[in-house]
């Protein structure tokens, strides 16, 4: 009885009480949500220096108010401006490298903020073409009527440019020197890059 109570005892000890118990499975960490607010922020202010820098730069139109409301009510009673008659891209009557780089440029950069803000490809797109109509419509149209060029070329080649951009700017955090990771980014997404050091959330 003895011996046999003593066995009781050791296999109690030993053996396991109840379920072993499961390690705690760590809970998944949700993707972050597109964010809209900052591209918006950021095309306003653009929008709003490149209007202004083209007062100074072009006072006949862009600095005469007293225009302002012919001009407007051009841009909306008269179809975009393409004159098939003008040289290469320069149907809206600015000069080529305007529209080909300038226009390039500024939809590659409506184009990369929205896509650094974790808005997919084709959000991007559209957003780069209403803020290029925006532009066209509410910045410009005070001065000269809008472009039936720049509504279709800006939204293009900023999807193809900025894709581009987008894409070097995330590669970038493959880069293992953060003075070089840093530089690269810099040089790619130069105005997002200090609103990020601002505290922008993309």
């Amino acid at each position: 009885m003895v011996t046999s109570a003593a066995l009781v005892l050791v296999l109690a000890q030993v053996a396991p009480v109840g379920p072993p118990s499961a390690e705690p499975v760590p809970a998944a960490v949700p993707e972050p949500h597109p964010d809209l607010m900052v591209p918006l922020a950021h095309v306003v202010t653009l929008m709003t220096v490149m209007r202004v820098t083209e007062s100074f730069i072009w006072p006949d139109p862009f600095a005469r108010p007293q225009g302002f409301g012919a001009h407007y009510e051009e841009a909306f009673t008269r179809p975009p401006v393409f004159d098939s008659s003008r040289r290469f891209f320069e149907w809206d009557g600015d000069p080529w490298y305007i529209n080909s780089l300038g226009h390039g440029l500024f939809g590659s950069e409506l184009y990369m903020r929205a896509r650094t803000c974790r808005i997919p490809w084709y959000g991007a797109l559209a957003f780069a073409a209403a803020s290029s109509a925006v532009w066209e419509y509410a910045y410009e149209a005070n001065g000269v009527r809008p472009s039936a060029l720049d509504l279709v070329y800006t939204p293009l080649s900023g999807m193809l440019f900025g894709e581009a951009r987008y894409m070097t700017w995330r590669a970038a955090q493959n880069i293992n020197s953060p003075t070089l990771r840093a530089t690269v980014r810099a040089l790619v997404d130069p105005l997002g890059e200090a609103e990020r050091a601002l505290g922008t959330g993309c």
